[in-house]
């Protein structure tokens, strides 16, 4: 057996490899981390999302922790990621083990690792994980078990509920009476994941008219993966122009991505929330300082950058490289294409969430319709079309290996556009002489070659990406 962590921990297929057994095993292993982060006085922070058996996954980790003497503290419902992130820091937890496989299909479940800083644990603290796991395997270690019951009646595990702290903190840090103001009607899609509800719960005193769909318990999200990308969202889009609705908000399997539906039933992507919202805190709030998004972003976010005299960081992609730099300090806004952003003030961590609520406020501050704010972003940042697709390769591919396979292959042109510029920071990236860029770059766990392009129109952007798939053929 292989349990192996990536970016942000351990996901696999229920009940082949995500099973009781092996997550005890993984436990026992964290328990070990923990105490070896702090011994004298250890503490955990535990989450579940709305999978299928996620608060029984959830009750099995907190019986490890509680047999290993580990403070446990308990989700007692279903909670975002975000949320259980926050409670880590407002506790001040060792660590926080949250079950999940986020937007992965409903077959997956997951844990994620976090760190005493409310963010996801570092590469090396990953693989000291791993470590561990191996050498109890090795030494045939068996994981140690409590009973729940006697560990709550022990005071060894509380059950808590982590909404209200981290409401009460997400609410400082938007402008609610701003968003009142605007008498905003939005549908709230929940996609049946952790993130239900919560818009209406944290707005439920404004003037914001909120109708949840998608709201109810459901492990197997009615068919989908809880990700919110266009071609889910059809019915939030079929909701909001049935209704005559302002805007949809949408929120992956554990409310860490956000993905929004203008008036007109027309997704608006991540790098648009995240243009609009940075824009919004440079020119209304004022805010200055360092911006970070992964290399797979929009460029408008450099050009929004320069007009403030700002430096951009740019990161390979994963969101703990981004709360690499928050942790530094200093960083106005970090964000990724997949719906992952965080803000000044707030913890290193992805919140869909925050992201939906600070959306609302640039709409009402306008006084507009999103899609007239989208228009004008791109009439001053723009234009910038965008896609992605993902492509079947034949066998595993080694990113160093794909490197070198597209470096020795570096075109001049792509399209009839000079290439510029070539960087090699995650995978491969062209910069184009009309502004856009190509961004090749293998799937670290399977046969995959993914693909970005961002172009000024969206014919740019399939020439761009037809010349991935060209490359796709030769690997």
């Amino acid at each position: 057996m292989t349990i192996k962590f990536g970016t942000d921990g351990w996901r696999a297929i229920i009940s082949e490899t995500f099973t009781f057994d092996n997550l005890r095993l993984v436990g026992q292993a964290i328990a070990d981390y923990i105490h070896e982060e702090n011994n004298a006085d250890p503490s955990v922070i535990i989450g579940f999302d709305t999978r299928f058996l996620s608060d029984r996954y959830a009750a099995e980790v907190a019986r490890v922790m509680a047999a290993n003497k580990i403070e446990t503290w308990l989700a007692r419902a279903d909670t975002p990621t975000p949320a259980i992130s926050y409670a880590i820091v407002h506790k001040k937890a060792t660590a926080g083990v949250m079950i999940t496989a986020s937007h992965n299909p409903p077959r997956y479940n997951g844990v994620k690792l976090k760190a005493s800083y409310g963010g996801s644990a570092s590469p090396a603290q990953h693989k000291r994980v791993e470590q561990l796991l191996d050498r109890n395997l090795a030494e045939a270690r068996e994981p140690q078990l409590m009973d729940l019951e006697t560990a709550v009646n022990q005071g060894i595990v509380h059950k808590f509920d982590p909404s209200w702290a981290y409401y009460e903190h997400i609410s400082s840090l938007v402008d609610l009476d701003c968003i009142s103001s605007g008498e905003l009607r939005v549908v709230a899609d929940g996609m049946y994941s952790a993130g239900r509800g919560i818009f209406g719960e944290v707005l439920a005193r404004g003037r914001t008219h909120i109708h949840n769909i998608r709201h109810e318990m459901n492990p197997g999200f009615g068919g989908i993966h809880p990700e919110p990308i266009a071609k889910h969202l059809g019915l939030l889009s079929s909701t909001i122009q049935a209704g005559h609705w302002d805007v949809g908000l949408a929120t992956d399997g554990d409310a860490d991505r956000i993905g929004a539906v203008d008036a007109n039933g027309a997704f608006v992507d991540p790098h648009r929330i995240f243009a609009l919202v940075l824009r919004y805190l440079l020119e209304k709030r004022g805010w200055r300082g360092k911006i970070v998004r992964t290399v797979s972003t929009t460029r408008m976010i450099d050009r929004i950058a320069q007009n403030y005299d700002l430096p951009v960081i740019e990161t390979p992609v994963g969101f703990n490289h981004i709360a690499n730099h928050i942790l530094a300090g200093g960083v106005v806004m970090g964000g990724e294409e997949s719906g992952g952003m965080s803000i000044q003030g707030h913890i290193p961590e992805g919140d869909g969430i925050l992201m939906g609520l600070l959306l609302l406020e640039v709409m009402a501050d306008a006084g507009k319709p999103l899609h007239e704010l989208t228009a004008d972003l791109l009439a001053e940042y723009g234009p910038a079309q965008y896609a992605r697709t993902d492509l079947k390769l034949n066998r595993p591919v080694a990113k160093p290996e794909m490197v070198k396979l597209l470096l020795d292959d570096a075109p001049e042109q792509i399209a009839d556009v000079v290439v510029e510029d070539i960087q090699t920071a995650d995978g491969v990236k062209y910069y184009l002489a009309d502004g856009s860029w190509l961004l090749i770059r293998p799937s670290g766990t399977e046969p995959v070659l993914r693909v970005y392009a961002e172009a000024p129109n969206d014919d740019r952007v399939r020439a761009l990406l037809d010349f991935g798939q060209e490359i796709a053929r030769k690997a």
